[in-house]
């Protein structure tokens, strides 16, 4: 029998040239990410350092400042496009989906960082961008965050930058509609409501001869959000139902924490505790398709049941931050495409696989080459 690779790889020959004839709204959010090592012994200038590899590393030299004080250096490694929606929607637009763009990239002009990506898409700005600083080690990553500009996007700040009609109309044309990093966009619940209350009723219906729309949402690390909170939006999310077919994407800590809330039990890594609890999460909310994706596999529920597969994991990575967002990029990506869930995921995986590896968006050319490699 046919490993999943293999079965990926042919299904995503066979639908590849599909891909131009997709399009996404995404949104709403916008960083600039800059990532950095942080130092642990330096002998000289410049790169002349030994970095503190690992959080707990980290976390003890900061516990060893308590009542005292202490200087900690980040080494600078790049400025690049951040923030959930630009980096899935960059994925995305690799992978030659047309893409609308919604979100915080400069005001009153486009960010520098944002410069390439919008010179390939249809972008819209509401707000200056948010900043994150970025501290990469071997075991995971810290993000330090500045995100009052964010307090700024609301659906009347859209309809006034954009234009309501504009803003409709490429909801009402879009095959994919991602809102991303409801943890860290202040008035995104209340975005959501007037989407469903409001605006999507009111849009045209969808030809019958179109397959449905789909729906994307990424929490983005809910932890600081109240279990209230983060309990509405759940239900508010399944809502979206009533008008496609709606995806919620989560990492396992992503996943516990929704498990928690919904008084599930909570996920961990191996692939029988996955299935189940993205089958757990679904059948809950009552939506199309959970995906929980660890760094290490991938798992989904949707209504023809669940789906795994290992990831190609590497231990050196160039980058991580944006890993989870390109596989969220490739998933959606193959749910465009009209793959089944198994080579959705293996897409997934491999969009994430092979920015880590390089630092860069894979076109779907490459995305052929890292299957066919990988299998």
């Amino acid at each position: 029998m046919p490993s999943f690779k293999t079965r990926a790889l042919s299904a995503l020959r066979a639908a590849a040239p599909r891909s131009s004839t997709k399009s996404a709204l995404v949104g709403l959010d916008g960083f600039v990410d800059t990532i950095v090592t942080p130092v642990a012994q330096r002998t000289a200038q410049g790169d002349a350092f030994t970095p503190i590899t690992n959080i707990p590393d980290f976390a003890a030299r900061i516990a060893g400042a308590a009542g005292k004080s202490t200087n900690l250096e980040f080494y600078p490694l790049m400025d690049k496009l951040g923030g959930n929606g630009p980096i899935m929607a960059a994925a995305l637009l690799a992978g030659g989906t047309k893409i609308t763009y919604v979100g915080a990239l400069g005001h009153p002009s486009i960010h520098p960082v944002f410069q390439s990506f919008a010179a390939g898409a249809e972008v819209v700005s509401l707000a200056a961008p948010a900043t994150t600083t970025a501290v990469e080690f071997q075991d995971g990553k810290l993000m330090f965050g500045q995100l009052r500009s964010l307090d700024t996007i609301t659906l009347s700040k859209i309809d006034e930058v954009m234009g309501a009609a504009r803003f409709r109309a490429s909801l009402a044309s879009a095959d994919l509609v991602a809102l991303v990093n409801w943890t860290m966009i202040p008035n995104m619940s209340d975005i959501f409501t007037a989407l469903v209350d409001e605006v999507l009723p009111a849009l045209p219906v969808r030809s019958a001869e179109l397959p449905p729309r789909l729906f994307f949402f990424d929490l983005a690390d809910p932890e600081k959000r109240t279990r209230s909170d983060l309990r509405d939006v759940l239900h508010l999310i399944a809502r979206f139902s009533a008008h496609g077919q709606v995806t919620l994407g989560l990492n396992l800590k992503e996943a516990q924490q929704v498990a928690d809330v919904l008084a599930l039990s909570s996920p961990d890594k191996d692939e029988a505790s996955l299935r189940a609890s993205a089958a757990a999460i679904r059948d809950k909310l009552g939506v199309a398709t959970v995906v929980v994706h660890p760094r290490e596999s991938a798992a989904c529920a949707t209504a023809a049941g669940t789906a795994w597969i290992p990831g190609p994991y590497t231990d050196k990575p160039l980058i991580t931050t944006g890993a989870g967002d390109h596989f969220n990029g490739g998933f959606s990506q193959g749910q465009l495409l009209g793959l089944d869930p198994e080579s959705c995921l293996a897409l997934g995986a491999c969009t994430s696989g092979h920015y880590v590896r390089t630092g860069i968006s894979p076109t779907l050319t490459d995305l052929e080459s890292f299957l066919a490699s990988w299998a």
